[in-house]
């Protein structure tokens, strides 16, 4: 009999027959049971009951599910009185094994968007769930367990459809789950707006196509791709393509060339700031405008200035809080957090409180040194709007704070000392200290902790930092200049060499750019990681060396500033002259079979039927058309040329290849396999390439590239295309070995223009490199270099080049793709088989 039936006495009966069952079953759920039935008392008792049969059902189904059923009941109640509707639609969930945690979700937010979107809006809600539930249990999870405020984004319904409609088209297409897409969409959304998560995800698709883990990296915002497309379309100030204008306005104001790098902020990882490592500032992608880069600039730099990162000062507050130094790390950098560690779970709400501190006793000594400063901080001070939740409370205090400074009263009386000629480091310290026992500053965690700061102003002790002398030391010193310290730096720089193994060396043709060999033994020397670091201190355009004479002047991109760098490369072009005549006899000798097998497919590869050939001078037969022309043009009173006749010849395709070899130092390393080196590998794969293209009879040239900084690319030229291929040129093959690094743009530029003396129809660069390009001077940052050679390969292409790579790399299709596009590049992830597919390659692309 169903409840409905049930006289009211007889539902009675039931329910207490129900909740005995319980009890029989499990105490814990009859006592959970009990407990949740008080707040039922408003509906009818046959609405009890129907409440007490789901209790059970879904306890049967799933002990947690029945659980977070009774006991989000109080709270959804409250919310929702019709019991009998939400309790339908959390027996649904019945249809999927572990599927408690989507009914949890479920559970905890349905009250809510019933109160704010009513019961149609609700519905829609609870619908799109269960059609994730439908496709995967963990993507209903994933939906239900999610913010529906933040799904929506102000808009209702409506704003969570959108943001679902290409996620449920990807899962259709490409089974992309909910967890993948959601969290990147999120920030997507916020970047792009609405109307641009269409073309965002279709993006995603695209790159999913192209390999499925790409494609993943993409949503999920783990790769470079997926982070550069938000970032072009985040709007503002770009502070990076004003980064000259920006040092130039620092070394005006505080005499020090300070060097500018790009942080790791990147969209959805909270308000963009400027940080500081104690030698370079740190900025975001982009920042709200002009005055705010400004702002954020001279305050974050001023942290320089006013000794935030003395070694003296630091260790002065190490040895106040009972610690002998700071501890340092394997950089030589100091961290914070041991400072904050006796405030335990408390930290972070100590930490803001410490930086504003310390940001009141540098601006206001800032603000006296730089005319319009306060002017400018004022201005963002009153548009700042106060964020939402215990952030909103520091926030506030802060704005307040650095307004009382501008107008000069009212600052709170625990930061008046901040504002003494002497106050120091340690001063902050203990003011920070004084306001920590303050009640009035709510607890803070550290998704809160960003959103604290005032406008142009972040995080003072969030990045380890490099602890520096005391500014007066570094300035002020006797026959000291305004750049010493910029100096000593540069001089550094100019004996600046990467990290490298005690007692190797390399002999290097060049006399110039002999150095230490990096150790390429053990997991150091594997393909793909084989360059040197670059040196910490350098400072992009801002280190200066002795660049050696002459050279080929190149532009270069520069992706942070968006616009060539006039003759920034130079390419230095020479011969090489080694050889080894027995090794190149060993190699041809035990890859005989391999190159009698590439000989049968080249035979294959050569015209064996005459082509005909029109309109020539003499020939076998009469071409037709061209004597009829011939005729009519003599009969008009023109002087038509003879060319009436047709022949028959084989013709050759019309071909030339230069080969571009990365001659990097990582070549030099051991085999995966214990068995010789990698550059073994690559010396027989270019002699087996020279014997093929030769038996063809293609134009093709063979050259090898390194470099050492910017103003010094090697550029070794092997064969010339004009050159004829004998036993010399597989000698110098076979002597070919590995030196320095690969700053790839500059050796393609060379190429390119090595073609223009060559009649070719088509012409192929063929690249052969074992890792991405990088450089001593290249700051560390993997961009940088990637982005100039993308674009060195679209210089090539509308130069009538069509550019191809051959990797080595393990790796290289998480970054290739970016650089050659889809299609243009292959990975030949055995080194052993390098010998054999690198002509294969070449015969492949030739058709």
């Amino acid at each position: 009999m169903s409840s409905t039936a049930l006289s009211e006495a007889e539902a009675l009966v039931r329910c207490e027959e129900v909740l005995q069952h319980l009890e029989g079953i499990s105490f814990v759920a009859q006592r959970d049971a009990r407990a949740a039935l008080p707040s039922l008392e408003g509906a009818d008792v046959k609405t009890r009951l129907y409440w007490l049969e789901a209790a059970r059902d879904l306890f049967f189904h799933d002990r947690e599910a029945g659980k977070a059923f009774m006991r989000r009941t109080p709270d959804l109640v409250a919310l929702w009185p019709d019991v009998q509707c939400w309790t339908e639609q959390a027996l649904a969930f019945r249809e999927w094994v572990n599927s408690w945690y989507a009914l949890d979700g479920y559970l905890a937010q349905a009250g809510r968007i019933y109160a704010e979107w009513g019961e149609a809006g609700e519905r829609g809600w609870y619908e799109a769930g269960l059609r994730w539930c439908a496709r995967s249990i963990e993507d209903g999870r994933t939906y239900f367990e999610a913010d529906y405020a933040r799904l929506a984004d102000g808009e209702g319904l409506a704003g969570i459809e959108a943001l679902m409609a290409p996620a449920e088209r990807l899962y259709d297409a490409r089974r992309l789950t909910l967890e993948t897409y959601l969290p990147g969409a999120l920030v997507a959304r916020n970047v792009v707006g609405t109307p641009g998560l269409e073309p965002w995800a279709r993006r995603g698709a695209d790159l999913m196509q192209s390999g499925r883990s790409r494609g993943e990296a993409y949503f999920r915002l783990a790769n470079e791709e997926g982070l550069r497309y938000l970032l072009d379309e985040l709007p503002g100030y770009r502070p990076r393509q004003h980064s000259r204008f920006l040092q130039m306005l620092l070394l005006a104001w505080f005499d020090e060339l300070i060097p500018l790098a790009d942080s790791d902020w990147r969209p959805g990882k909270g308000p963009p700031m400027m940080l500081c490592d104690g030698r370079s500032l740190l900025m975001p992608a982009v920042l709200e405008d002009r005055d705010e880069a400004i702002v954020a600039a001279l305050h974050t730099a001023a942290h320089l200035r006013f000794d935030t990162y003395a070694r003296e000062e630091i260790e002065a507050l190490f040895e106040a809080r009972g610690m002998t130094h700071p501890p340092l790390d394997d950089d030589q950098r100091m961290t914070w957090r041991p400072l904050f560690a006796e405030y335990g779970e408390r930290l972070f709400r100590f930490q803001v409180l410490f930086d504003l501190c310390e940001d009141i006793r540098v601006d206001c000594r800032l603000g006296a040194r730089v005319p319009g400063y306060f002017s400018r901080l004022a201005r963002l001070l009153d548009r700042a709007e106060t964020p939402d939740g215990a952030a909103g409370h520091f926030h506030a205090f802060a704005c307040a704070q650095l307004r009382a400074l501008v107008e000069g009263e009212g600052l709170d009386d625990r930061l008046r000392a901040l504002t003494a000629d002497d106050a120091r480091l340690l001063d902050a310290y203990t003011a920070a200290a004084a306001l920590f026992a303050d009640p009035s500053f709510p607890e803070l965690g550290m998704a809160e902790r960003d959103l604290a700061y005032p406008p142009a102003h972040g995080l003072n002790t969030g990045p380890a930092v490099y602890p520096r002398p005391r500014y007066e030391v570094l300035h002020d010193a006797p026959h000291a200049d305004a750049y010493a310290a910029n100096k000593a730096t540069r001089e550094r720089q100019r004996e600046d060499q990467p990290q490298q193994a005690p007692g190797q060396r390399q002999d290097d043709p060049d006399a110039d750019i002999n150095l230490p060999r990096e150790n390429t033994s053990g997991s150091g020397g594997r393909i793909g990681a084989g360059i040197p670091m670059p040196a910490k201190h350098i400072s992009g355009r801002g280190a200066t060396r002795e660049a050696p004479p002459g050279g080929i002047p190149y532009p270069e991109w520069d992706y942070r500033e968006q616009r060539y760098l006039h003759d920034w490369a130079r390419v230095h072009e020479s011969r090489l002259t080694e050889t080894a005549a027995k090794r190149a006899g060993r190699i041809l000798e035990a890859h005989a079979g391999v190159l009698k097998r590439l000989r049968a497919a080249l035979e294959m590869q050569r015209p064996t039927r005459p082509a005909p050939q029109r309109r020539q001078p003499d020939g076998d037969e009469l071409d037709m058309e061209a004597t009829v022309a011939y005729v009519t043009e003599k009969r008009a009173g023109l002087s038509p040329e003879g060319m009436i006749y047709r022949r028959r010849a084989a013709q050759h395709r019309d071909t030339a290849v230069l080969l571009l070899a990365d001659l990097s130092t990582s070549i030099m390393a051991r085999h995966p396999g214990g068995q010789g080196k990698v550059i073994d590998r690559i010396r027989s794969g270019l002699i087996l390439f020279s014997e093929a293209i030769t038996s063809l009879g293609d134009h093709y040239a063979i050259c090898g590239f390194a470099s050492k900084h910017h103003d010094n690319v090697n550029y070794y030229v092997v064969k010339d295309f004009a050159e004829p291929a004998d036993g010399e040129l597989n000698a110098r093959l076979a002597a070919l070995s590995g030196r320095l690094a690969s700053r790839m743009g500059a050796a393609i530029r060379h190429s390119v223009k090595r073609f223009a003396g060559v009649d070719a129809h088509h012409r192929l660069l063929l690249m052969l490199t074992d890792g991405r390009p990088a450089d001593y001077d290249d700051g560390g940052d993997p961009r940088y270099l990637n982005d100039d050679t993308r674009m060195a390969m679209k210089e090539a292409r509308d130069a009538g080049i069509h550019p191809f790579c051959i990797t080595l790399d393990p790796r290289g299709g998480e970054y290739l793709p970016a650089i050659f596009g889809p299609g243009h590049f292959t990975l030949i992830d055995r080194v052993d088989e390098l010998p054999a597919r690198l002509p294969e390659i070449y015969l492949r692309l030739r058709r």
